[in-house]
């Protein structure tokens, strides 16, 4: 199961990866041919159980690309921690690889851009305590799936400030209750814009 889902997201993130520039020349509005690299910092609201919340740290590797009519890709890659959790001393360390669709709408002045994505993949948790029937683990591989958006403020052609971007990450680890986390995951930070 692991080797599968890894091997998914391998795939996926290569499919992504060459095929956004053949794509990328498809497009009917030159104004809308672009790939975006975002770099944010990231705090994601996560829980070990139900009720059981705190906060991690880290940021967002993004990469995106416009297909047809607001319609792309996007690929984001998350790494974020944290340490002593709830005082347990336990830590987590997170990254998150996620792909999928994504829509944006831009604002006719091109000032504004806002987006929505859906985006699946795995969620690697590791220098933790994962509960198993065999006994704990300090690592786990997890489904992870991730819907959410945000806003882009353009500043210069080649420039935007990533105002916010607010996801909805669900993780299925191990956690001898119900084995699923629901996170919201909040970020802002840089775009970088390569019309095409």
């Amino acid at each position: 199961m692991r080797n599968s889902l890894r091997n998914l997201i391998l795939w996926g993130v290569a499919i992504v990866l060459v095929a956004t520039p053949a794509l990328i020349g498809q497009t009917t509005s030159p104004s809308h041919k672009e790939v975006d690299i975002a770099l944010t910092y990231a705090a994601q609201r996560s829980n070990l159980t139900t009720g059981n919340v705190f906060w991690m740290q880290g940021g967002t590797f993004e990469l995106s690309a416009n297909v047809s009519h607001g319609f792309g890709l996007a690929m984001n890659i998350a790494g974020s921690e944290a340490s002593n959790i709830l005082g347990t001393g336990i830590d987590l360390n997170l990254l998150t690889t996620t792909f999928g669709p994504r829509y944006t709408w831009n604002k006719r002045s091109g000032k504004f851009a806002v987006f929505g994505q859906g985006l699946i993949g795995e969620s690697h948790g590791w220098n933790s305590l994962f509960p198993a029937t065999g006994g704990a683990t300090s690592d786990y591989n997890s489904f992870a799936l991730q819907v959410g958006g945000g806003v882009d403020v353009r500043l210069s052609r080649h420039f935007a400030i990533r105002a916010i971007q607010a996801d909805w990450l669900r993780t299925q680890f191990p956690n001898a209750t119900t084995n699923v986390q629901n996170n919201l995951r909040l970020g802002a930070g840089v775009v970088f814009r390569i019309p095409q």
